[in-house]
């Protein structure tokens, strides 16, 4: 396994903020000291402009770059912030590479992306970095890119950015209602949206994940990358999901035997355990036991 990081993604912070250094530090830690999973610990790819523009506003980027000003409540200005968006990207640029060439990874970064629509931050999120990876897929010989977001949110700017985009399909099990507020019905003819209702039990949140995971093989697509959210976890704290941690070994499983290359990114998950989740999901990716 290549789990893509950089230690200065947690050189950032604000107090009382749930999208916290710790969220990676810690999850580090345990997959270093741990055994059972090898793991390879490659940096993120450098990032070009021309990359950035397939899914954002080019005057987006310029605002992310030049302001000094929070962009909304949730989402908070930061000296550099543009630099540890751009690593997050480059992870997931890096990941998909790796999926190509047949090797299993993670992009293990912050900050999430998959609220950051093509023309502003939101929820935590700067740069729509499965996106990017998504439409760089398509821009390099894939045919059929799909993206499949487990995150207890629903992927807003993943869906506005890839609404209509000939050759990509994106699928969303979230809960609802629940922020942002969106994905209650299919957007277009390639965005699917599967809501699942707060406290929703365990099977039946499963059940929705096996409806989409069908849908996506329906889909046949030659890559596939994933927004890997933890926060559907029954014990975080900012959902009412459900899950378990060998859900998220199962979902590995899953997208293993897809057949096809995957690549993953880290968005949500915000509870104690994400490093549990993390490891658990990665192992199913690998093929191992849970």
């Amino acid at each position: 396994m290549h789990v893509i990081t950089d230690p200065r993604c947690a050189a950032y912070q604000r107090a009382g903020h749930p999208e916290r250094p710790a969220r990676i530090e810690d999850t580090v830690a345990r997959l270093r000291g741990q055994q059972a999973l090898p793991v390879q610990w490659p940096q993120p790819l450098e990032v070009s402009d021309a990359q950035l523009e397939r899914a954002h506003d080019a005057s987006w980027i310029r605002t992310l770059r030049e302001s000094r000003d929070d962009f909304d409540d949730d989402t908070p200005w930061h000296p550099g912030i543009d630099q540890h968006a751009l690593r997050s990207v480059g992870g997931a640029l890096r990941s998909l590479n790796l999926a190509r060439e047949g090797v299993a990874s993670f992009s293990l970064l912050r900050q999430p992306g998959h609220h950051a629509t093509r023309r502003g931050a939101m929820g935590f999120c700067y740069l729509n970095s499965i996106a990017i990876a998504a439409l760089e897929a398509l821009a390099t010989g894939a045919s059929r890119v799909a993206v499949f977001d487990f995150d207890v949110h629903h992927g807003n700017g993943t869906e506005d950015i890839l609404l209509g985009r000939r050759g990509a399909a994106f699928f969303s099990v979230h809960q609802s209602p629940c922020y942002p507020g969106t994905g209650l019905d299919d957007v277009g003819d390639n965005c699917f949206n599967y809501p699942v209702r707060p406290g929703i039990v365990r099977k039946e949140y499963l059940g929705v994940l096996e409806t989409a995971l069908a849908d996506l093989r329906r889909f046949k697509p030659d890559v596939v990358g994933v927004s890997a959210g933890f926060d559907g976890y029954v014990r975080d704290p900012l959902a009412q999901g459900s899950l378990e941690a060998e859900d998220y070994h199962g979902l590995g499983v899953e997208f293993r035997r897809l057949g096809v290359p995957v690549f993953s990114v880290l968005e949500g998950g915000y509870s104690s355990e994400l490093p549990e989740l993390v490891l658990a999901y990665l192992t199913g990716l690998e093929g191992l036991g849970g």
